[in-house]
């Protein structure tokens, strides 16, 4: 695929790999990805040779999360606040959903650092293959926010006081605590060529039975768009509010406190 200035795209033997390419900042995701990626899929969907996706990052990092740069830049301030308004889902939330839109499955390999808005994409996928020395967080507390990338649909296989507890202390896991905690599905000496291995024995079923087997099993898990707008809405309230600044000072500085609670 051509034009590409964030992601590498390689087709070989009916399967897609995607790779998030910016290794210098450990392939944190731009606004740019997020539109790369959705453009990706949405050419992949409508390919009927392909057979499977596996989903990875450069240079040995999955992802470090949303780009700071982008998101805390004043001039992306107005096109964050409309994605997050706006009644239907917000493009942070459709990047790492539309994966589960693909007729076929979609395998992410998990190498590194996957954090933020890394994890919430790896989420998106059907399966989860990662490498033994990788780190996950669901970080978002960190910087006084909220995972409000679709975790709340691409998550519901995850107990839900697990995930209460990572999402409230942004904690940094090791790979065997997030595979027990159920957010992957194996780890591997090799995630790279398990996720290989695994497409060539999904390639060797009919492709109409693999898609159907996506589609039933993901049928306990419709979209539900009321979930989805209560990310948002909390997103623009922490954006707005006070411990929200202060947040991003204690990161630096941990005898910042802060103020009493906001919200109710």
């Amino acid at each position: 695929m051509e034009n590409l200035k964030t992601l590498t795209v390689h087709i070989e033997h009916q399967t897609a790999t995607i790779t998030l390419n910016r290794p210098d900042k450990k392939n944190a995701i731009s606004f740019q990805m997020m539109d790369e990626l959705i453009k990706v899929a949405h050419k992949l969907k409508r390919n009927r040779e392909i057979r499977a996706v596996i989903l990875m990052g450069a240079d040995g990092n999955f992802s470090s999360g949303l780009d700071l740069a982008d998101l805390n830049n004043p001039k992306s301030l107005g096109f964050a606040l409309y994605e997050l308004a706006k009644p239907t889902p917000s493009k942070f939330q459709k990047v790492c959903l539309i994966w589960q839109s693909l007729p076929v499955p979609v395998i992410a390999v998990v190498e590194g650092v996957c954090v933020g808005g890394g994890l919430q994409l790896a989420l998106g996928a059907d399966i989860r293959i990662a490498a033994a020395d990788a780190r996950l967080s669901v970080l978002e507390a960190k910087w006084g926010l909220v995972a409000d990338m679709g975790i709340t649909r691409t998550a519901r296989d995850i107990r839900r006081d697990v995930m209460k507890q990572i999402a409230m202390t942004a904690e940094m896991m090791d790979a065997p605590t997030a595979k027990d905690y159920g957010l992957l599905t194996h780890i591997s000496d090799d995630p790279v060529q398990m996720a290989i291995s695994l497409t060539d024995a999904i390639k060797a079923r009919s492709p109409d039975a693999v898609l159907a087997a996506k589609r039933v099993m993901n049928v306990a898990q419709r979209q539900d768009y009321l979930a989805l707008y209560q990310e948002k809405l909390w997103q623009i309230k922490l954006m707005l509010g006070a411990n929200r600044k202060l947040s991003i000072k204690k990161a630096k500085d941990d005898t910042v406190q802060f103020i009493k609670r906001q919200f109710r």
